[in-house]
Parts: structure tokens; C-alpha cells; sequence
């Protein structure tokens, strides 16, 4: 069992940062792949980065290319996600997830993903 805590979410003008991070508990967090993903209202859980157990492989979904960066500290049990040059669409609830997966896969649907944090909002201005 794994739980996750999200934190670092708030509001910030468009192109500004923030860095969202995903605190584990329990089990051999350094052997799971983890995501991050983010749900707007209305819209569908959608798949933003993922990273896997030893950092050395990472996807992102193409909108964010360039702006966000995933990164792991398997040490604190935390995963990170640096979000800069946002934008209004990039608000949205943003989740983050894990499973476990001892290989260079990085998992990008939520079916993949066995454990969820709470989420936390992130809100941009335009």
C-alpha cells in the first residue's frame, strides 16, 4: 500500500511557476513508476507526466513539453513536477499517481496507475 499526498498548488498568473510535489508513504516507493495527472471541470482525468522508478525514463503529454519537468528523489520518497511558463488551460486539479513497476515503462493512463493522492488545485490568470 502506498499513500500519496500532493502540495504546492495555488494561484499564480499566466507565465509564472509552480512546483507541485507528491510526498509517499509505505511500500517501496522507489519502484514505482509515478504520473502526474490533472482533471479541469467537465473534463476527463488527462495524463500530464510520468517518470519512472529510477528517473531515468519520462513522458509528458505534448502540451506541456517544454514548460513542465518531472523529476523523483527516492531518498525523500518524493516526485516532483515543476510547472513554469503556465497557462489559463493548464488550470485544473492536479493528481498525482504510482504504480508498481520495476521497469523503464512510464505508464500514461489512469488504468495504469494503482494509487491516487487527494489532488491539489492549481489555478492560472490570464
Amino acid at each position: 500500500q502506498v499513500q500519496l499526498v500532493e502540495s504546492g498548488g495555488g494561484l499564480v498568473q499566466a507565465g509564472g511557476s509552480l512546483r507541485l510535489s507528491c510526498a509517499a508513504s509505505g511500500r517501496a516507493f522507489s519502484r514505482h513508476a509515478m504520473g502526474w495527472f490533472r482533471q479541469a471541470p467537465g473534463k476527463e482525468r488527462g495524463f500530464v507526466a510520468g517518470i519512472s522508478w529510477s528517473g531515468s525514463s519520462t513522458y509528458y503529454t505534448d502540451s506541456v513539453k517544454g514548460r513542465f519537468t518531472i523529476s523523483r528523489d527516492n531518498a525523500k520518497n518524493t516526485v516532483y513536477l515543476q510547472m513554469n511558463s503556465l497557462k489559463p488551460e493548464d488550470t485544473a486539479v492536479y493528481f498525482c499517481a504510482g504504480e508498481p513497476l520495476y521497469s523503464d515503462y512510464v505508464p500514461s493512463y489512469v488504468h495504469e496507475y494503482e494509487y491516487w493522492g487527494q489532488g491539489t488545485q492549481v489555478t492560472v490568470s490570464s
